[in-house]
């Protein structure tokens, strides 16, 4: 271990512009999405339309008020697939969404009932997971997965693998349910790295001006073992994500017992 970094305090008018911007795309999501209402007609390829322009515009008003820009790394897939990625901020869930063309995520129930986004939510694919059901909740989610497989396709299936955001340099333990639903589909697994609470706290409050990474790293081919998937996986996406917050200023490898012991210097 070594010392904390302790990230210096944000000034009066980066406060100011961090308000300008929810305030600029609250007004934005409202806007395009009663405007793309008319595609919800179109079925699920209506709804991406709506939905990557909303994305694209909230990367875009991130740049202009916050300075905020993100790289992509590696090759985004475009086929039916698990994306597996690290999940530190709200920053990460919309550059991965909109470096690929049918996003669909692994989100509790409670989001799909947010009023607009919600809504499109539910068209694209994503699909809603009730986490007081335990393995009942992964059965029903595979089985709906194998579905959409049968039919027009599940896209990229986003998931967290840790469960919930982590701060720079913390690790939680890997749940099973990237393993549960591999097993269940034969999906080829997409690791992906960030560096994105570097920049966009996991609070949503303090972002910070600069260039956040979001690396897409080889894929795990359905032929691969399935023992010792969660091993192989933590290990890729872990490894990648410390490389990239060390490029950022992380002062301190990332610890492997949850604890929060490094931060931007």
């Amino acid at each position: 271990m070594t010392d904390r970094a302790v990230p210096a305090p944000l000034g009066p008018w980066q406060y100011i512009q961090n308000i300008l911007y929810y305030l600029h795309v609250a007004l934005a999501t409202v806007v395009i999405g009663l405007i793309g209402l008319p595609q919800m007609r179109h079925g699920r390829a209506g709804a991406n339309r709506v939905a990557t322009r909303w994305i694209g515009y909230m990367i875009w008003a991130a740049k202009l008020h916050l300075g905020l820009t993100c790289e992509i790394r590696g090759t985004p897939p475009t086929g039916d697939c698990i994306i597996a990625a690290k999940h530190q901020s709200f920053w990460d869930i919309l550059v991965i969404a909109h470096a690929v063309p049918r996003r669909a995520f692994i989100m509790k129930r409670e989001v799909m009932r947010v009023p607009v986004m919600g809504w499109y939510a539910w068209k694209v694919g994503c699909i809603p997971i009730d986490r007081g059901r335990g393995r009942d909740a992964m059965a029903v989610m595979s089985a709906e997965v194998k579905d959409r497989m049968a039919g027009e396709g599940v896209g990229q299936l986003i998931i967290y693998p840790e469960g919930t955001r982590t701060l720079p340099g913390q690790r939680k333990p890997y749940k099973h349910g990237v393993a549960s639903l591999r097993a269940g589909t034969g999906l080829p697994v997409v690791p992906v790295a960030v560096n994105a609470g570097m920049f966009w706290p996991r609070s949503g409050w303090g972002i910070r001006r600069g260039r956040a990474v979001i690396e897409f790293l080889p894929a795990i081919e359905p032929d691969a073992p399935q023992a010792g998937l969660m091993k192989q996986l933590e290990s890729r996406i872990e490894t990648a994500s410390d490389r990239l917050m060390a490029e950022a200023g992380l002062a301190v490898a990332a610890l492997a017992d949850g604890t929060d012991d490094a931060a931007r210097p």
